[in-house]
């Protein structure tokens, strides 16, 4: 289910060309003709996929799903993602910690994302590969979520080992929306959005201002400018938009603490070791869509140009490198992204049966401002490398879906990318070029469906690629000691078995296990808090995923997953993946047409992880309760009250292990380093529709 021709109208899923094309690909016939583009409408808030899936674990969430949902930060909206878990290590303003089977992501890297088509994930980033900012996120323009796991979908390129989630904004709205919040810690928030008619389309606009301080002894004073400007006309099939977007945000953070300090009464759970960290970020963006379908074929491009800039500040080792100065640093990042999507599906018969081929290209060129440098209270000391970067990718591709009788159908895919990469760094031992080519077979098999029930065995090669400062370095521009250069383009390889049900009225349900294997497994280093490539790996797995609307008022989201992560051939030092997370849970109901009143509650779960190779040292479960009730004033009109962390929990949101010194000590410690999950917190929202 290509996510590049996801078709939506109001409060609906128009279901993918795939399905729409029934005869083709949902049933087996010797047709005579390929047959014609049709329109279905889907009114329950969580689509079906049973007849058009690949694979156990891709799925589509819709606005009202959405809309049911609790987040205390916008990244949290990918958290309808079944086993998907969205955390923070530092101050708001920063990327997203992800989690997702059986990887730590960091900030994103494994997990590729989109948003309108535009790639969020930035390649060869200052501070983290695949840095996935979505703070942009305006979840009220969210009319869409559409997620697949595993390397198995040809349409999904770097960064897609693990999974791909893709968010599609609104060309009109229903109603303008003006909401007004106020929030324990320090929470404002407003956003007034609308998309009246203008010429012979509709103009969107949204605006949004918000600031929050946190729980934290020195407040995040987190505050964001985001707005979005968007022109489109005809319809979701057949017709255009162009957007702007502009986002623009500031932050002080507190970053991981040690442990050891909290224990000793040294810091409170709240306090930072280096009360000067931080960053700014802003996020520019025109892009346009445009899709045209006859009665057998789709047509859709995408084109995109992305101005990012970020400065970031942090102190993740306080005085272990520098005892007088401290540890402080600096990793500036300015970019400018250039992509172009386009693909093009058509129906044929092929050996007389029912087939859909779709043909592809996803360009894309980084312009790379980057560096790293010492600082002391957001002041440079020092420089320890400047690098402008040239990254460019070419990624080619082909899909094939054929049903080949009533309960057998296939899709098989290949694709081709290669990366052109060339740094010119401060130390001209690290400068050069590179380049390298994968070439990624994909295979689904389907059976069923039988009463309502599909069953799937997949197999597929996918990949990531690396920090382009890595495919060249000679020199490590901190010691000055020779270094060894990391591949451009590293392998994955995954297998999978799943079921998908709906036997049971109102139940969908899925269940998979699957194996994933890394020629080479990124890393967290403490000390310069970025990756780095290390051993192979390999992650065993499961999935259970379940969506249950057993009456009208009343929608319940229930999933499970386990992974096991290991690296694999023998090392004295373990063979745990450190930060790897193992358990995932969640439960979630949604109550609604009960008359005015409406809420939700949400149980989150993510289990212990191993901290260290040898797995001596590991870290505590997490489990945080969100909820909120609701009342309908009248028909534009309607209070909202969330609840975050209603049991006040004293968790962590991440866990780390490593050495880091603070000012009072002569000696470095090794030792878990943490952030804690914010405090029990409240907001109180008014919503007015006009």
């Amino acid at each position: 289910m290509p996510n590049n021709f996801k078709l939506h109208s109001t409060h609906v899923l128009v279901a993918s060309f795939c399905a729409l094309t029934g005869q083709a690909w949902g049933q087996n016939s010797a047709v005579n003709n390929p047959p014609s583009l049709a329109t279905v409408n889907v009114e329950s808030s969580r689509n079906s996929v049973l007849g058009e899936a690949g694979t156990a674990n891709e799925g589509v969430v819709t606005q009202q799903q959405l809309d049911a949902r609790t987040v205390y930060r916008p990244g949290e909206v990918l958290e309808a993602v079944p086993g998907l878990i969205v955390s923070q290590h530092s101050g708001e303003g920063k990327a997203n910690q992800f989690y997702l089977r059986g990887f730590n992501l960091d900030h994103g890297t494994d997990l590729r994302t989109t948003i309108d088509g535009m790639l969020v994930n930035q390649r060869s980033h200052s501070h983290g590969q695949g840095w996935t900012d979505v703070n942009f996120l305006i979840p009220e323009l969210a009319t869409l979520l559409d997620y697949r796991k595993g390397p198995f979908y040809a349409t999904e390129g770097d960064f897609a080992s693990a999974g791909a989630v893709s968010v599609n904004y609104a060309n009109k709205l229903d109603k303008g929306i003006g909401s007004f919040t106020l929030g324990s810690n320090g929470f404002g928030r407003t956003l007034i959005a609308a998309s009246p008619k203008w010429l012979d389309g509709n103009l969107l606009y949204a605006l949004e201002l918000q600031r929050s301080n946190g729980p934290f002894t020195v407040g995040d004073n987190y505050l964001k400018q985001n707005g979005v400007l968007r022109y489109s006309q005809g319809s979701e099939s057949d017709g255009f938009n162009v957007t702007l977007m502009g986002y623009n945000a500031k932050w002080h953070a507190t970053d991981q603490i040690p442990l050891r300090a909290v224990q000793s009464g040294a810091l409170g759970r709240f306090d930072a070791a280096d009360q000067t960290d931080g960053g700014s970020a802003s996020r520019y963006s025109l892009s346009g869509n445009w899709r045209a379908t006859s009665g057998t074929s789709l047509t859709q491009v995408n084109a995109y140009v992305i101005r990012n800039k970020l400065d970031l500040y942090s102190n993740f080792t306080y005085f272990l490198d520098d005892p007088v100065n401290g540890d402080q640093f600096n990793q500036p990042d300015r970019r400018v992204t250039v992509g172009i999507n386009a693909s093009h599906t058509f129906n044929a018969l092929l050996f007389g049966r029912g087939s859909e081929n779709t043909i592809g290209l996803q360009f894309q060129t980084d312009r790379i401002k980057n560096g790293l440098a010492s600082t002391v209270a957001r002041q440079v000391i020092s420089v320890t490398r400047d690098d402008k970067i040239n990254e460019s990718s070419l990624g080619l591709y082909v899909e094939n879906k054929t049903a080949w009788t009533d309960k057998i159908r296939t899709v098989a895919g290949l694709r081709a990318d290669t990366f052109s990469f060339r740094v010119d760094s401060s130390n001209s031992a690290n400068s050069g070029n590179a380049s390298a080519t994968k070439a990624s077979p994909k295979f689904n098999l389907i059976f069923g469906p039988f009463n309502k029930t599909e069953f799937y065995a997949s197999a597929g090669n996918g990949f990531h690629s690396n920090d382009a400062r890595g495919t060249t370095i000679t020199v490590d521009p901190k010691s000055g000691l020779p270094a060894d250069k990391v591949p451009p383009l590293v392998r994955s390889r995954g297998l999978e078995l799943g079921v998908r049900s709906e036997v049971i009225p109102g139940l969908q349900s899925a269940l998979s296990v699957y194996r994933l294997d890394f020629d080479s497994e990124l890393t967290f280093v403490g000390d310069a808090g970025t990756t780095q490539a290390g051993r192979p790996s390999r992650r065993l797995g499961f999935e259970f995923s379940n969506y249950y609307k057993p009456t009208r008022w009343l929608t319940i989201d229930a999933d499970v997953s386990f992974a096991r992560a290991r690296f694999r051939g023998f090392d004295p030092a373990g063979d745990r993946i450190p930060g790897a997370v193992e358990g995932v849970a969640s439960l979630a109901l949604a109550v609604d047409n009960l008359g005015p009143y409406f809420g939700a509650i949400q149980l989150r779960y993510f289990g212990p992880r191993p901290l260290i190779e040898d797995n001596t040292v590991r870290s505590q479960s997490t489990a945080t309760l969100n909820g909120r009730i609701g009342y309908k004033i009248g028909p534009k009109l309607k209070l909202e009250l969330e609840g975050f962390n209603l049991t006040n929990r004293k968790n962590s949101a991440i866990d780390y292990y490593y050495a880091s010194q603070l000012k009072t000590e002569t000696a470095p410690v090794n030792d878990i380093h943490f952030h804690p999950i914010e405090t029990r917190s409240f907001r109180l929202t008014l919503v007015a529709n006009f």
